[in-house]
């Protein structure tokens, strides 16, 4: 897997609004919150199986009813098209759940 280009990393973070770059890496990061631990948990979940089936799994951590997300390719050095992928899937996981 390659690392995205400045042309690639730009055109896909303007589809990810939700996503930004996080300072000091090649990494973007989301922060979602839902109505409380238990759905929280539930979006974990999800992205978990998503996550584990495509063999690519995000840097997070759990407070009561926020997911604080870091994705990168460890693998690559940097974001490549797998981050993408995986973040789109997350932000679906994250309207079906009612985060914001």
């Amino acid at each position: 897997m390659k690392k995205l280009t400045d042309t690639e990393r730009s055109s896909a973070l303007s589809q990810l609004t939700a996503w930004k770059l996080q300072a000091g890496r090649d990494a973007i990061e989301r922060s979602v919150k839902f109505k409380d631990f238990s759905v929280a948990w539930g979006f974990m979940s999800r992205v978990a199986l998503a996550a584990e089936a495509m063999d690519h799994h995000p840097e997070w951590s759990n407070v009561w009813n926020r997911v604080d997300i870091v994705l990168s390719t460890h693998d690559a050095g940097g974001l490549t098209e797998r981050d993408v992928v995986l973040a789109r899937k997350i932000d679906s996981f994250a309207r079906d759940a009612g985060g914001a």
